[in-house]
């Protein structure tokens, strides 16, 4: 497929190029019938995409079980053959499609933003990392393990490489070549990061079971696993060395990495396909170049208390797992209950306190509200709100566990209070990234300075003769300083002088209120991700829904919960920058 046989749409490149030229300030305009087309490719590459999650999912969950003739080398066959594909598709996209004539004529400035591809190179470190210890894992004892075992975790860190690169460099792009195999690339490329995601999910559940079962938690649990017949990460093998151990705990702590660069890079693979075939119009699509700052203008209290947050969040993490996984003592792990809903309790009212704070200050801001096309930010919101309802899920779940069930104690009482902030929190912060994404950035300060110092001197030379020359009627204001510029009304002379102070105050508040959420949630992030998981410790709602209904409730609903924290961090930063 050479790049002289391009799509229909693409092929009219040159005649819309010629159209830019010679109307400049209007956007390109597409027939109708283009229109029509262009659904129909994203339509098919959805189908696409559907099927192949569909039949993803139907393996990961059918290879879980024991008693279900799905084995997990199986899972490993068809992720591998889906990684490979893509690393193909990869490959030609970027040697053959983008160096095509007029195959990038623009280019979204919104997507893949410095701080989500600086997030995504972060998590993909992490990722080969956890590649290393399960290759290093699994060859502790190859000679009983199917060689895909093997050969899956090498094909993973070369997939990971490749996209990573790959997002790196054309995550901005805005292709109008081949269009209809791009779509299908992208969206393939987006459904082997959830069936690797699935996957690792899966994975990371069944091994924390396992660890529950042989520490004899509960017998609760036991009858759950021993009923469902879960399947086990290495039923045949024994992993008995020093190394072998070190490895196997190292990959595992490694998970909840490799499971948010999954989630990031489907995140902005979706921006692509979203960009596919978009011509921008340059003279409504304002490029803004907002600089990075986190010590100038700022007063360090959000900082300083997010810190604080973060620490006491680790300490706590420490002591619960501590407690709960190494005692087998009631009261040790009631303790480490209290202890948890305590901190939750405090962060969690905190940050709704200062989300209600924020939302209020943006009342007054004077900024426009930003109404162009932007996929990105759409995108955002909606991940926001629907990675929400996990979270929700499980609270709505707890709520009523909790008030159905006696008799109530102290722990209980602090579970309510918790899944109670936690729906508050989650609809308070979600306002507020909302109205701060949908925010126009602030004028560049160094323009901006220069404005208001000319705007000063003019009003501080000739403020008295303006008064004395302007009419009863109140009229404006035109002088030789100001020729070729806007004419001033004299009202707006004297409020120039204190609107850039009240302005700065508000960007200052918003910056430390964006700061301090980003920590909490970081410190809420590491907290389910790394094994502080209450949900299977209280016995309230497991003793109510059961052994089976229960498990699979968290197992289902937290790792949405989980990659919210996360997603909402990288929100916040955008934020930040933008205040």
């Amino acid at each position: 497929m050479g790049c002289g046989h391009k799509d229909d749409k693409a092929s009219l490149a040159s005649s819309q190029i010629a159209s830019f030229s010679h109307q400049p300030h209007q956007p390109p305009s597409t027939p109708a019938s283009k229109e029509v087309w262009k659904k129909g490719g994203r339509m098919f590459s959805i189908l696409l995409a559907v099927h192949l999650a569909l039949l993803a999912c139907t393996l990961v969950s059918s290879g879980a079980f024991e008693k279900i003739a799905v084995h997990d080398y199986d899972v490993f066959f068809l992720l591998t053959v889906m990684m490979l594909i893509v690393i193909v598709w990869i490959i030609f996209y970027v040697a053959s499609t983008s160096r095509c004539p007029g195959a990038i004529l623009c280019k979204d400035s919104h997507a893949g933003p410095i701080w989500l591809r600086g997030g995504l190179v972060l998590f993909g470190i992490f990722s080969l990392v956890m590649d290393v210890f399960k290759i290093g894992y699994y060859s502790s004892f190859y000679s009983c393990l199917s060689a895909i075992k093997i050969i899956y975790p090498i094909v993973q860190a070369i997939f990971v490489v490749v996209q990573t690169y790959f997002l790196w460099i054309s995550a901005k792009d805005c292709v109008h070549v081949h269009l209809n195999v791009t779509r299908c690339g992208l969206m393939l490329t987006l459904t082997t990061n959830l069936a690797v995601w699935m996957s690792a999910v899966t994975d990371e559940s069944v091994h924390k079971a396992h660890s529950k079962l042989k520490k004899n938690v509960t017998e609760e649990i036991f009858r759950w696993l021993m009923k469902a017949g879960m399947r086990s990460s290495a039923e045949e093998c024994n992993c008995n060395s020093q190394i072998c151990q070190i490895f196997k705990n190292g990959y595992f702590w490694l998970y909840p990495f490799n499971i948010e660069y999954s989630l990031f890079a489907s995140a902005m693979v979706y921006v692509m396909w979203k960009n596919v075939g978009r011509f921008i119009d340059h003279h409504s699509h304002h490029i803004h170049r907002l600089k990075f700052r986190l010590f100038r203008r700022t007063f360090f209290v959000g900082i300083v208390l997010g810190l604080i947050l973060l620490v006491s969040g680790l300490g706590v993490l420490i002591l619960y797992e501590v407690q709960v996984n190494s005692s087998t003592e009631s009261s040790k792990k009631s303790q480490a209950l209290t202890m948890y809903y305590v901190f939750n309790i405090v962060c969690l009212g905190l940050m709704s306190l200062v989300c209600i704070g924020g939302s209020v200050i943006y009342r007054f801001d004077k900024r426009d509200m930003d109404r162009h096309k932007n996929p990105t930010r759409t995108l955002d919101v909606a991940l926001l709100m629907g990675a929400a309802l996990g979270q929700y899920a499980i609270s709505y779940y707890s709520i009523v566990a909790i008030v159905a069930s006696t008799p109530r104690d102290a722990v209980s009482a602090l579970n309510l209070t918790y899944a109670l902030l936690m729906i508050a929190q989650h609809t308070f912060q979600n306002i507020f990234i909302i109205e701060g994404l949908h925010r126009q950035p602030p004028k560049e300060d160094h323009k901006h300075d220069s404005h208001q110092k000319d705007v000063y001197g003019l009003t501080f030379v000739n403020i008295n003769a303006v008064s004395l020359r302007m009419p009863d009627s109140g009229g404006t204001l035109t002088t030789s300083a100001a020729s070729g510029t806007e004419a001033i009304h004299p009202s707006d002379l004297v409020q120039s002088l204190t609107a850039p102070k009240k302005m700065n105050w508000r960007r200052k508040v918003l910056r430390e209120i964006s700061m301090f959420l980003l920590l909490s949630n970081i410190i809420l992030w590491i907290m389910p991700a790394f094994g502080a998981r209450p949900q299977f410790d209280n016995d309230t709602e497991l003793n109510f829904y059961g052994d089976s209904m229960w498990p699979a409730i968290v197992d289902i609903c937290l790792p949405f919960g989980i990659f919210y924290r996360m997603h909402a961090v990288a929100s916040l930063l955008e934020v930040y920058i933008m205040s």
